[in-house]
């Protein structure tokens, strides 16, 4: 089972967010892998720190993993999952680089840093079905790549290091401060020769088929992750994100509320008395189900098991039928004639039993 993300910190989950945040630069230094050379263990807690930080240190991710745990970030979901050295160097670095020769990253590229391209956004569409049960989506991404034949040189302005250096006369004495080169970027190169099909980064735009796993339970206005699909970055750069925007198409006749079903049964007043077999609609086909004589209407039928499956792993909600009588609007002549005899009989007298519950009862029981 996957580490939980305040253990990982050594955190409560009441942290705040500068707390947090303090946590994530301790455990960084203390895993740094300039500290701990050639230490596979030491470098895994650095990744598992980092990507611990990734989700806790946004409000949004910390707000959908309080929630739902690591399922929400499954199947390309937020979590760091596969972060590698230039991922957390380059989304990270200036909380702990500190530490590290003024913001350098030892056998990791000096002062040079990995530039990281845009992230994308696209919407996905999904029906109840694909909701219930999971589902892979292909879809086409035009995105920024590094274009075939591109050259770089090494950049001038900081011979390569992606910092410059300036040194300032003080009161207190020669004051030395370093800087991103804003020539390059950071990234100590710069575009030699580029094809004419490249822009000016050396990048071209190109159509790409993206596969995204959603996993099961997903919900309206969930964000997913499919990293390193977003735009290129020029040179040794990291690719963006591509973020997953899932949206829900409604369904005909279910209703979705948390991981359960909700559909509307009407039956008529004769269906009521007699009782009747009916069959309604169900994620995966129709299923039957059986009606008492004498039923009321309100009445709530739980098929269990029936709803959504839970992100978080814990089983699948329920399918609440409810049964509504519906009342007929005009009678013929015969009709209005029984049950206008009817009217005084004791056996047609309203005598609701204490099982019998009240709408707020079983408004409650819903959620219970």
């Amino acid at each position: 089972m996957k580490q939980d993300f305040y253990e990982i910190l050594g955190v409560s989950k009441s942290a705040s967010a500068a707390e947090i945040k303090k946590a994530y630069r301790k455990k960084a230094v203390e895993y740094h892998p300039d500290k701990n050379p050639g230490d596979a263990a030491a470098e895994e807690m650095f990744k598992k720190a980092a990507e611990a930080y990734e989700v806790l240190g946004d409000a949004d991710k910390r707000a959908k993993y309080d929630q739902f745990g690591h399922q929400a970030f499954e199947g390309g979901g937020f979590g760091g999952g596969g972060m590698n050295m230039d991922d957390i160097f380059s989304q990270f670095g200036d909380i702990f680089g500190s530490a590290f020769g003024g913001g350098g990253f030892g056998g990791f590229g000096g002062g040079q840093r990995r530039v990281k391209g845009s992230n994308l956004r696209i919407r996905v569409k999904l029906t109840l079905e694909e909701i219930v049960n999971g589902v892979e989506k292909k879809v086409k991404v035009r995105r920024k790549v590094q274009a075939d034949g591109v050259t770089y040189k090494t950049c001038s302005t900081c011979n390569g290091q992606g910092q410059v250096t300036k040194i300032t006369n003080t009161i207190l004495g020669r004051m030395q401060t370093a800087a991103t080169c804003s020539t390059c970027g950071g990234a100590g190169q710069m575009i030699d020769q580029r094809p004419s099909d490249a822009d000016a980064q050396g990048l071209k735009v190109v159509e790409e088929t993206v596969s995204i796993k959603i996993p099961a339970g997903v919900e309206e206005g969930m964000q997913l992750k499919v990293s390193s699909k977003g735009n290129g970055a020029p040179g040794n750069g990291i690719p963006g994100d591509l973020l997953v925007a899932i949206e829900t198409e409604e369904h005909p006749t279910l209703k979705r509320e948390g991981d359960n079903l909700h559909y509307d049964l009407y039956i008529s007043f004769s269906e009521a008395v007699l009782g009747s077999s009916k069959e309604i609609d169900a994620i995966g086909g129709k299923v039957r189900i059986k009606l008492e004589s004498g039923i009321q209407s309100g009445k709530i039928l739980r098929l269990r098991g029936k709803g959504v499956s839970s992100i978080n792993g814990y089983g699948s909600g329920d399918l609440l039928v409810h049964v509504n009588v519906w009342t007929p609007k005009e009678l013929n002549t015969e009709q209005k004639e029984f049950f206008e005899k009817m009217q005084n009989d004791d056996n047609f007298a309203p005598r609701p039993e204490k099982s019998d519950k009240s709408f707020f009862e079983k408004v409650k029981d819903m959620f219970s």
